[in-house]
């Protein structure tokens, strides 16, 4: 097998937002999204600029920051909250761990104000958060994507159990890939090192895991996932095998510290499944939001100027 380092557009996304794409350990380096056309390229076919559409606001200083963090922390574990009021607690709580991760000379002021009960969600999501910065390279044009509705929360969970019965894999291990290859196969759109579907193989990896499956299906790709990681030796040694799917040991721990979150936290799917996908670009952090399409690469100020951000 190939060991050539590869870390993808998509994981390399997520770093700073969400949405990854990277793949087997197999795949050539990514390389960065081709340059934009000389001619005008076609408008992202995403939903206009609305209030909706538009990233959090949150507090610029810290200390409001951490309590803002808090209160949405617990909205988000509270079995009234309404699934309206959840989905915009977890919008903020995803932009508050960008913040949060970008800025660690703020660590001294927002952990102390941190729940005891809360803790140890805040430090692995902190975790994986600057693990996955140390990978990214921004871009001065977005990717040529298609973000959808991930598929719904039961089938995935379905999914990621079935994996484990039948390969040893920890579900929580795979629903971690999963998030960071394509915010749970909402990212539709080969890596620039090929690789394709939900969880990101090459298609020859794929070929030899998913037991004749479709690369794109969600189920078929966790179950190949799965298969992936115990021949590479998982259950003797976890990181090994975490390595082998994507060759960068940044990636490994931010997999790690996403899984145990997973494990030690009931409403940790829940809150990850509510993210939006954000692209790290050389003017900052862009969302794009469900119905964002693109067939070329778009130059990132020509889309912001259509999706103030």
């Amino acid at each position: 097998m190939n060991r050539t380092t590869r870390i993808s557009a998509l994981a390399v996304s997520f770093a700073l937002g969400l949405g990854g794409c990277s793949g087997s350990s197999e795949a050539p380096p990514a390389a960065a999204p081709g340059p934009a056309s000389t001619t005008a390229p076609p408008p992202a076919a995403g939903p206009p600029s609305t209030p909706a559409g538009a990233q959090p606001r949150l507090a610029a200083d810290p200390v409001t920051l951490a309590d803002e963090l808090v209160a949405d922390e617990r909205t988000l574990r509270d079995p009234a909250t309404p699934q309206e009021a959840l989905a915009r607690a977890a919008r903020r709580q995803q932009v508050a761990y960008r913040a949060i991760g970008r800025h660690p000379e703020w660590d001294g002021i927002v952990r102390p104000r941190i729940p005891v009960e809360l803790v140890a969600f805040y430090d692995r999501n902190i975790e994986a958060r600057r693990e996955l910065a140390a990978l990214a390279e921004p871009r001065d044009v977005l990717p040529a994507w298609r973000i959808n509705p991930p598929p719904p929360m039961e089938v995935l969970l379905e999914a990621y159990r079935d994996a484990e019965a039948a390969s040893g894999v920890g579900w929580n291990y795979l629903a971690a890939i999963n998030l960071i290859e394509t915010h749970f196969g909402s990212v539709t759109g080969a890596s620039s090192a090929g690789a394709q579907g939900p969880m990101q193989f090459m298609p020859s990896t794929f070929a030899a895991y998913g037991a004749g499956g479709d690369i794109n299906s969600p189920r078929d790709s966790i179950m190949a996932a799965g298969r992936h990681l115990a021949a590479n030796g998982f259950a003797d040694d976890r990181d090994h095998a975490l390595f082998r799917y994507n060759n960068a040991d940044a990636y490994v721990r931010a997999v790690n510290a996403y899984a145990a979150a997973l494990a030690d936290d009931p409403a940790a799917f829940g809150v990850f499944y509510r993210w939006d996908v954000y692209y790290v670009s050389t003017a900052g952090d862009v969302l794009l939001p469900v119905g964002y399409a693109a067939e070329a690469p778009i130059p990132v100020a020509d889309y912001l100027a259509a999706h103030p951000q």
